[in-house]
């Protein structure tokens, strides 16, 4: 028997907070005429459900325009990081209003 009397030390297993939260970016009020990016990780039927998400937008929306997920390539990867990295300069060059991200799980 250990001399505890019933309390243990434990170990908290998450890690402390890396990150300040930050708030979010207000919302556009209206897609219409706006620019929006696809992004997607290329797992899981993205190809499929963008086409969808494009063509119900696009009833709704009539102006709107898309940059395919084609365009900026996967989000996951061996080359993850230098591919987010790079997504803020190419969202400015492209004019992107808005941004659709996609990933499996």
């Amino acid at each position: 028997m250990s001399g505890n009397d019933g309390y243990y030390e434990v170990l908290w297993p998450r890690a402390p907070q890396q990150q300040k939260e930050r708030a979010l970016a207000p919302r556009l009020p209206s897609l219409e005429g706006k620019v929006i990016a696809q992004l997607w990780d290329e797992l899981f039927k993205g190809d499929l459900v963008f086409d969808l998400l494009e063509e119900d937008f696009k009833k709704r929306f009539p102006a709107t325009k898309f940059v395919s997920w084609r365009v900026f390539g996967s989000t996951h990867g061996d080359d993850e990081k230098e591919a987010l990295a790079a997504l803020p300069k190419k969202f400015k060059d492209m004019g992107v209003d808005a941004v659709i991200s996609g990933m499996a799980c």
